[in-house]
């Protein structure tokens, strides 16, 4: 009776050893998988806002040159 009591303990013992190890394994993948979403979001949000420049110096040349000639051809018209 004494040795499988023993044995139930030193059981006992190493499923909650494994237990542990199991939730460490499962903490440190749900933090890659949010570190990894958060530098996903990061990267997105970026490429918009380049996006949003680039258009936003088109926009900017082309008004400027349409305004210039516009001008030129009443100075000169």
């Amino acid at each position: 009776m004494r040795q499988s009591l023993a044995d139930w303990e030193r059981a006992f013992t190493r499923e909650i050893s494994l237990d542990r190890l199991r939730r460490d394994r499962l903490r440190q993948n749900a933090e890659q998988r949010a570190l990894k979403r958060r530098f996903q979001r990061r990267q997105k949000r970026s490429s918009m806002r380049f996006a949003a420049l680039v258009l936003t110096l088109v926009m900017t040349a082309v008004v400027v040159t349409v305004i210039m000639f516009r001008t030129l051809y009443l100075l000169l018209g």
